[in-house]
């Protein structure tokens, strides 16, 4: 039962106390199921969030916070829920292609490869002739998607589904080739547009399609809410993907793994960590990649990842950096790493250019924003948010 949460997550998400939790269950509020091996109760996250959503808020809610009826992606105390399914146990077992689907509320089994439509990419590719080389690659993806925008004659449809998978391996097929692909999976593409060199071995290319897996969505973040609005007042597919990669590159969002790249690059030592972070902290400035709004006590995505990364390559020099900057967290008490730190440590790793980072986050989001433009198309709904005046003193 690994796609179940156990109960202090499904108290954590409810905001109750464990005898509320359990009394739901006795009122046929709930349902639980029993794990014989580890001993313990497993609740159904998908049951949980609809509670949680539909019950007297346990706090006051939170200017930032806007309720929104998904069956996407549930958060659970340390990792997301993709239609009720473990992220981290997909991204064992699945390619980023299976998942995407099941994301998107297909079957989950081996997808058939991804094709781009060859005029489309040519134009996308002319698109991109002059702009200078050292442009940060999720630059050119706003550019891509709008020229694939240009050529869909289906781009009027709204239907993100029936246009996803051509959609996806455009954006990444129209990007410079830094290598040759050593398939024809989205992962092994993207590689090859970001990597000097072909992965030394399919260990390490099932490092970067899981980092896509983990990364696909994530509940209401602010890229996917975006896309949600976009969605929400009949824009087309690619004008929703062209609203989440305009949010997406925030620092506070997934730009944040640009600055954990450059701080790996400022540190040669293990001995010079405790300077760089010092130095930061000093300035006033957050420390990229540490802390996150919802896993207050570790980010599993993150752990997972970094878990392959050491698997990989141990003896790693940056990989020894990135352990030292892990410790002096915990030795300073500042929050835990999150994903955006593993993912800027693996793009350092393989030698891939600055920017890498952000822009596997946005692709691979990118699969989470046309699921959840699915469900806006769906709703017909329009986002209105009312503005508050101001107070008077």
């Amino acid at each position: 039962m690994p796609d179940w949460i156990d109960s202090a997550a499904a108290v954590e998400r409810l905001g109750v106390k464990p005898a509320t939790l359990y009394a739901y269950v006795s009122r046929g509020v709930l349902r639980r199921r029993y794990d014989p091996r580890t001993r313990r109760s497993l609740f159904d996250p998908a049951e949980i969030e609809q509670l949680a959503r539909r019950g007297k808020p346990r706090r006051k809610p939170a200017p930032t916070e806007i309720a929104v009826e998904s069956r996407v992606t549930t958060l659970g105390s340390d990792r997301p829920y993709y239609r009720s399914r473990d992220a981290l146990e997909l991204a064992a077992r699945h390619r980023f292609e299976d998942v995407a689907e099941w994301l998107w509320g297909n079957d989950l089994r081996d997808a058939e490869p991804w094709r781009a439509d060859a005029a489309a990419v040519a134009v996308a590719r002319r698109i991109q002739r002059g702009l200078p080389a050292d442009l940060l690659p999720l630059d050119r993806l706003q550019l891509v998607v709008t020229a694939l925008a240009a050529v869909d004659p289906r781009r009027g449809d709204r239907d993100a589904l029936a246009v996803a998978p051509a959609l996806l391996a455009g954006m990444v097929t129209a990007l410079p080739e830094r290598s040759e692909p050593v398939d024809a999976t989205l992962a092994a593409l993207l590689w090859s547009r970001l990597a000097p060199a072909p992965p030394p071995g399919a260990p390490e290319l099932k490092c970067l399609d899981t980092a896509m897996i983990l990364l696909a969505d994530h509940e209401l973040a602010a890229s996917t809410f975006a896309a949600r609005v976009a969605a929400s007042v009949r824009a087309d597919p690619y004008a929703v993907v062209s609203t989440g990669l305009g949010v997406v590159g925030g620092p506070m969002h997934g730009g944040a793994s640009l600055g954990v790249e450059r701080l790996l690059a400022e540190i040669d030592r293990p001995a010079d960590v405790s300077r760089a972070i010092g130095d930061r902290l000093r300035r006033g400035e957050r420390i990229p990649g540490a802390g996150h709004a919802v896993y207050r006590h570790g980010d599993g995505r993150g752990t997972r990842l970094f878990d392959r990364l050491r698997e990989i390559a141990p003896a790693h020099p940056k990989l020894v950096v990135a352990e030292a900057i892990l410790r002096e967290l915990r030795t300073r008490r500042l929050p835990e790493a999150n994903i955006d730190f593993p993912l800027g440590l693996l793009t350092t790793m393989f030698g891939m250019p600055p920017g890498s980072g952000q822009t596997i986050f946005a692709v691979a989001r990118t699969a989470g924003w046309l699921a959840h433009a699915a469900e806006e198309y769906a709703s017909r709904t329009p986002f209105r948010p009312r503005a508050l005046g101001p107070r008077r003193i």
